[in-house]
């Protein structure tokens, strides 16, 4: 829904700010007050062109402003247009290209009558309002082209012309050899070397340490004799019988270290051969890496998938035939998916079509006849053709129709599709009409409002009467300059406006009666 819009600065208006509601809200005014510049000011959220000679003849810009509530949440959209310089575009105060604008402002709004915004104008939403009025299930369709697809992926995953298939094969049996030779088994291999390597790399200094320390613990050691001295120095003291004790466990124990100690020394080997022999294991594991994968274990992986993919690749002829036979059976599921669908779609194009254009009766088109031309199956190509007088070929809608008649058909088209986005603006959607038409048009535009929120631009009070709420948009020119202002109508105020669009006569107490009765009828 479109909760405000601020403009600035914009042909006539100098400054302009609009606070919205859901529902139907016309804006009326006198010919001229400013009220399609509202149309125009929408038309540049949506990405419109940004003609400079809309900016006001004294100001350096125009700038538009329009604040939505989309599925919960606050969306702003900004167009800027100086009056020299190229526009700019602003989501939620970000900088965005005209395009960003457009492709989101096709989501918000629709715009119909003379402006290019219309959704239904483009083949893909035509063919999707078809699919949705006729119930036409795509799931079977959707499902067999996706079938095919993922085929044709395998199918040229599984190699191209023999010349890369020979590269590729070349290339894999290089890698596997070097793969093979490596001779990969463990995925912790690497870790294993490296604590292999710490140890052998230090063995001549471990030894000397371990025979270092053998010596002290002994019982020629520092040591182990000084233990054995303080322990003599305690024997026989009854006050010290408990430490002398442990005393001696304790020159028991360091011996023991001692002797321990020299096995340890005596069991540490130099291997230089060795060494050289790890050290050189992990550069190769290092290249492995580099080329193949980042772990032992991806390199290992790499491994399994390379020699699949090369057993795949000289197997080709078979597995090629074996694909080239689903592949004439996926593509016939889709072709006879397709069939289905576009009968349903030129089933339910003949029913849409003659719904739309009894609407049309309704909407002062009596002449005027709505087809739509399905194309081949699965009939993705849908059309909506209008032929707007009896006997004229159905012509595509942006060729056939003024703008009014346009909005029109676009009217008839809500009306029975009740699709689109939330927020539906009709210009001009009265012209050449009136009377009970008038009051036809105005309650078919009230009804689309259980969907959308729909803003209209009008002249008529037959029009105007079916809204929820009314805007008066009035020019003021005092001689020195030219003001735009928006008054939301209420009570009384609302039966003076209608009573000016019904005869030009506000104060008219037959006007007033006459627009009294208008509201009442219009609004139940």
């Amino acid at each position: 829904m479109l909760t405000e819009l601020a403009v600035e600065n914009l042909g006539v208006i100098k400054r302009l700010n609009l606070v919205l509601g859901p529902g139907m809200t016309a804006l009326t005014g006198e010919t001229g007050a400013g009220k399609t510049l509202v149309v125009t000011a929408v038309d540049l959220l949506l990405g419109g062109r940004a003609d400079p000679a809309l900016v006001r003849f004294d100001a350096g810009e125009a700038t538009v402003e329009g604040r939505f509530d989309h599925q919960g949440e606050e969306v702003l959209l900004r167009r800027v247009v100086p009056a020299d310089g190229r526009a700019r575009a602003y989501v939620d105060g970000r900088l965005a290209s005209a395009a960003t604008l457009a492709e989101l402002g096709a989501e918000l709004v629709d715009l119909h009558g003379q402006h290019e915004h219309q959704s239904l104008l483009r083949r893909v939403h035509q063919r999707a309002a078809l699919d949705r009025f006729g119930d036409v299930d795509l799931a079977p369709l959707m499902e067999a082209r996706a079938a095919l697809a993922d085929l044709n992926r395998r199918r040229a995953e599984l190699g191209g012309d023999e010349r890369s298939r020979a590269r590729e094969i070349e290339l894999c049996r290089f890698q596997l050899a070097d793969l093979d030779e490596a001779g990969l088994e463990n995925p912790d291999e690497e870790e294993a070397l490296k604590a292999e390597e710490a140890v052998l790399a230090d063995a001549a200094a471990s030894r000397e340490a371990a025979r270092q320390a053998a010596m002290s613990l002994g019982a020629d050691g520092a040591v182990g004799a000084g233990l054995a001295q303080v322990a003599a120095a305690l024997e026989s003291r009854l006050p010290l019988e408990s430490e002398h004790e442990r005393l001696v466990d304790l020159v028991a124990e360091v011996g023991d270290l001692s002797t321990e100690l020299r096995r340890a020394a005596e069991s540490i080997d130099e291997n230089p051969v060795r060494l050289a022999e790890v050290r050189q294991r992990r550069e190769l594991l290092v290249d492995l890496r580099r080329k193949y994968g980042e772990t032992v274990a991806e390199v290992m992986e790499f491994h399994r998938d390379l020699s699949a993919r090369l057993a795949e690749l000289e197997d080709f002829d078979r597995l090629a035939k074996d694909l080239d036979g689903e592949h004439q059976r996926r593509a016939a599921a889709v072709a006879e998916a397709g069939a289905k669908v576009g009968a349903a779609r030129r089933q339910a194009a003949q029913a849409l079509g003659g719904e739309v254009t009894s609407r049309l009766r309704e909407l002062a088109m009596a002449r005027a006849e709505v087809q739509l031309e399905v194309g081949d199956d699965p009939g993705d190509d849908v059309d909506i053709l209008l032929a707007a007088n009896s006997g004229a070929p159905g012509l595509p809608l942006t060729s056939a129709a003024s703008g009014g008649e346009l909005a029109r058909v676009m009217l008839a088209l809500r009306l029975v599709i009740s699709s689109g986005p939330p927020v539906l603006v009709f210009d001009e959607v009265d012209a050449g009409i009136g009377g009970q038409v008038a009051q036809t048009v105005g309650g078919a535009l009230s009804r689309l409002t259980s969907d959308h929120q729909v803003l209209v631009v009008t002249h008529l009070p037959q029009v105007a009467a079916w809204a929820d709420r009314q805007v008066s948009i009035v020019k003021h020119d005092d001689g020195v300059s030219t003001t735009v202002l928006a008054e939301t109508l209420d009570g009384e105020d609302r039966v003076v406006e209608l009573s000016r669009m019904l005869s030009g006569s506000p104060d008219s107490d037959s006007a007033r009666r006459h627009a009294s009765e208008l509201l009442q009828m219009s609004q139940g």
